[in-house]
């Protein structure tokens, strides 16, 4: 879809000006009109004829079809009076220098067309007889799976035919791009240089209404008086009747989720809702990404919004598209490549760029990262095709690219922790879940993890969980001769155990950490008793976690009756007794003795041949541990 014009002879915002002059400005002359908004007089400059006019770009240009380039950039209108009042970010929108203000995504060439396709069908469908349609559309999917790689698409295709109204690439830790303090005004500075014809009502809104500008006013005001009454009011008659046949305006906004106001992210998507049910036939609309976080998605179920999943449009084509392109252009710039494929024939084989696509499982993130991996330059001494291979072995071959994308969050608080729980854990958490089994914040857990988005799937939702874009990840981290200062030690299991435990306590059944710690607990104390003792320490915590633990787990117990008696014999016993065994040589009934053993499930475990029971503690220090505490114990109920 190419440019579109308007006919020739026509106002660029209706054929006449609202008091029904000729508004043309060949004779000299610009008709100022009179329009009533919000009850107070605007005086409005009309911009008059323009032949074969396009709606404008967002840069501000009115151009026409004979303008040479250099005459319709000069063309641009002037807003620095506004932008001085407004003070929006300069480098938010989708013409922003993206090397310097990420995020540097761009569709490859040839790839996301179906996506796209479908998007763009959306917005060029015209409002005006199809009021029931959705004004919004949200593309949702894990961190790397295209997104705004998508939104800066759009962004061009529309700002290219003039019917983009502004666009806004929130990005995480960037200041005012990862919050929603200029957001407004942002959109508003946009705006006028779409539809110049809006600065006249921005600055008259402004004008009634000072606190406009500041924090006194909230989100929903700045962009009802700032952004959808202006544009409401400028758009007239005239041009809704253009977008019948040139389509609706479009805002774009990428990256919702990196915004770190999230009460003002449910206010902007609640009000948003709100406008275009009460105004269902303005000629706007918004193509909206993110990751579907939970204070995002409880407020998407409802009419008026279009939801597309990113990761269920299948990508193997895509990324398949991207590998042979890629490694073609390569070929191309790279003579030890080029002198291999003139006489070995075509690299990769098409079998070795199938297994590649397999490998990578949707992730184009993770497809740059292989491709660069093994194309670029690296101090190991191997050319591209030697690297490949180690490549489609994938285990270890990939050894090297793990542990350079690994050490860019390395030095980050909790870095050890995130990474080893995602690595042992027997089935895996979301986000939210990890933070709240490790007892730290979510944002601490995305921090690390943001940077390791090429071999690490950020889900969409936070219900979805964390995983590795490949298992041999996995292998890597529990196989200490290859991870080195990155290896998940199998020790890690004892402080799963005691985060499982206290999730135990709290009886919070709706939260993941307390759900997965149900099933689990006993199961990750289990991995650590039965490690030899070598392997069961050192570790960071010794002794402070072991204490934790058994206290933890013992004082649930204290109270029981014969607590301390069956207590002691089971850790003083020379060989393990079954629970009859132990109530027989303690005089007990076999009931009481399963009541203690059963509240003590946590750190026991059943013989594999027979019933018999074992303290889950097999190196010595560990059980002088444990006697200590049950001496404590004691002395403390016997001082009571």
């Amino acid at each position: 879809m190419g440019d579109r014009h308007i006919p020739s002879q026509e106002n660029l915002f209706g054929p006449e000006s609202a008091d029904g002059h000729d508004s043309s400005p060949r004779g000299g002359n610009t008709c100022n009109t009179y329009n009533t908004y919000n009850n107070y007089a605007v005086t409005v400059n009309n911009l008059g004829r323009a032949d074969k006019a396009n709606f404008g770009d967002n840069y501000g240009a009115i151009y026409t079809e004979s303008d040479p380039p250099q005459l319709a950039e000069s063309r641009c209108v002037s807003n620095t009076e506004l932008d001085a009042l407004l003070a929006p970010i300069p480098n938010a929108s989708y013409t922003r220098n993206r090397k310097t203000s990420p995020p540097d995504s761009d569709c490859f060439p040839g790839t996301r067309e179906v996506v796209i396709r479908g998007i763009t069908d959306w917005a060029d469908s015209p409002v005006l007889f199809n009021v029931d349609a959705p004004h919004v559309y949200w593309t949702h999917g894990y961190v790397g799976c295209g997104k705004s790689s998508i939104s800066q698409a759009v962004s061009q295709k529309y700002g290219r035919n003039g019917r983009l109204l502004a666009s806004f690439f929130f990005y995480r830790n960037s200041g005012d791009r990862s919050k929603m303090t200029k957001f407004a005004v942002t959109l508003a500075c946009q705006m006028v240089a779409a539809i110049p014809s809006t600065e006249s009502f921005i600055k008259a809104a402004i004008k009634a209404d000072g606190a406009l500008l500041t924090r006194e006013v909230s989100l929903a005001t700045q962009l009802e008086r700032l952004v959808y009454e202006p544009f409401t009011a400028a758009v007239g008659w005239g041009l809704m009747v253009k977008t019948v046949f040139h389509g609706p305006f479009l805002i774009v906004i990428d990256g919702l989720d990196e915004c770190e106001d999230k009460d003002e992210v449910k206010e902007f998507i609640e009000h948003l809702l709100d406008f275009f049910k009460r105004h269902p036939s303005t000629p706007l609309r918004f193509f909206i990404t993110s990751r579907v976080e939970q204070h995002i998605k409880e407020c998407l179920k409802v009419n008026g919004v279009r939801l597309d999943d990113l990761v269920a449009h299948g990508s193997d084509d895509d990324i398949l598209t991207f590998l042979e392109a890629s490694f073609l252009l390569r070929a191309e710039r790279d003579p030890v490549i080029a002198a291999y494929v003139r006489t070995r024939g075509q690299w990769p084989t098409r079998t070795d760029m199938n297994t590649l696509v397999h490998h990578i499982g949707g992730s184009f993130i993770f497809a740059s990262a292989l491709f660069k991996y093994i194309v670029a330059p690296s101090d190991d001494g191997l050319n591209p095709m030697t690297r490949l291979p180690l490549t489609l072995n994938m285990n270890p071959g990939l050894d090297s690219l793990y542990a350079y994308t690994l050490a860019r969050s390395q030095r980050l608080p909790h870095f050890s922790d995130v990474i080893s729980t995602i690595a042992l854990v027997f089935k895996p958490l979301p986000i939210t879940g990890i933070a709240e089994l490790l007892g730290i914040q979510t944002f601490e857990v995305f921090h690390i993890l943001i940077n390791l988005q090429a071999i690490i799937h950020i889900p969409g939702t936070d219900e979805l969980p964390v995983t590795f874009c490949h298992t041999s990840l996995r292998d890597f981290l529990t196989t200490e001769s290859r991870s080195g200062h990155f290896f998940a030690p199998p020790s890690h299991h004892l402080y799963l155990s005691y985060r499982c435990s206290i999730f135990h306590d709290k009886q919070e059944p709706g939260n993941a950490a307390a759900l997965y710690s149900i099933n689990n607990c006993g199961e990750h104390f289990e991995q650590f008793a039965r490690l030899p003792s070598g392997l069961q320490g050192p570790f960071p915590r010794f002794p402070q976690t072991v204490d934790a633990l058994y206290t933890q787990i013992l004082a649930k117990s204290q109270n029981l009756p014969f607590f301390t008696y069956v207590l002691s014999t089971l850790t003083l016993l020379f060989e393990p007794l079954p629970i009859g065994g132990i109530a027989e040589l303690l005089g007990l009934e076999v009931s009481q003795v399963s009541q203690v053993v059963g509240n003590l499930q946590e750190i026991t475990i059943p013989e594999a041949n027979g019933p018999k029971v074992v303290l889950g503690v097999s190196s010595s220090h560990l059980l002088i541990t444990f006697v200590y505490f049950i001496a404590a114990l004691s002395l403390g109920m016997n001082s009571d």
